[in-house]
């Protein structure tokens, strides 16, 4: 998904300026990364506050156009009101064709309700991460991974080294082990459940 929005220089800084930005629906923010000087911009606030709600926001290659320079950039930071439904401050950094990054992508689940733990066994899927760090080059960043539990039983789990990632992306993990990313949990429900508590299945 192409995500493109426009953004001005900012001159004026500090927190009483920002504060005179936002009063006037505008969002304080700034571009920096790839060898270049930070440059603080502001948005228009309705219009990013939108944006921020769709996914792929968060996992895709955006198009800055600061006044006529069309910048391509990641989403790294926001900041929000404690209470209003209001962006204080966002940041993006500056991403280089040809060089690698690290991103975080969000997790697509399908097939819940039709894997044997599920459907046979009465289990319920939890959902243990809801995302993954990955590395790969900014034309092969994905907007979210898909994860197909169509073959998950009870008590069985999927971990991080089974999931089928996209042609030059790789997961990056910094802790140790494998960490589970979905497993479907024994309830009291299901046609199982109900022969092993009663001793037999009624007739």
């Amino acid at each position: 998904m192409q995500i493109s929005f426009k953004a001005e220089k900012r001159e004026a800084q500090g927190s009483g300026a920002s504060r005179r930005l936002r009063r006037a629906g505008k969002l304080p923010g700034i571009i920096y990364g790839a060898g270049q000087n930070a440059t603080p911009i502001s948005l228009d606030h309705n219009e990013l506050y939108h944006l921020l709600h769709k996914e792929a926001f968060h996992a895709s290659v955006l198009n800055i156009d600061v006044e006529g320079e069309v910048q391509e950039v990641v989403l790294r930071d926001t900041q929000w009101h404690a209470y209003r439904a209001q962006v204080q401050h966002i940041d993006f950094q500056r991403i280089v064709r040809g060089q690698k990054m690290h991103m975080k992508v969000p997790l697509h689940f399908v097939n819940d309700e039709i894997c044997p733990g599920v459907k046979l066994e009465g289990g319920m899927v939890s959902h243990v991460l809801a995302e993954v760090d990955v590395e790969c080059l900014p034309k092969d960043l994905p907007e979210f991974i898909q994860v197909d539990l169509k073959d998950l039983a009870t008590g069985n789990s999927i971990h991080l080294s089974e999931l089928v990632l996209p042609a030059g992306v790789a997961v990056v993990h910094h802790g140790e082990g494998d960490p589970v990313v979905a497993t479907v949990l024994k309830t009291g429900g299901g046609e199982a459940a109900a022969t092993d508590e009663g001793g037999e299945a009624a007739a």
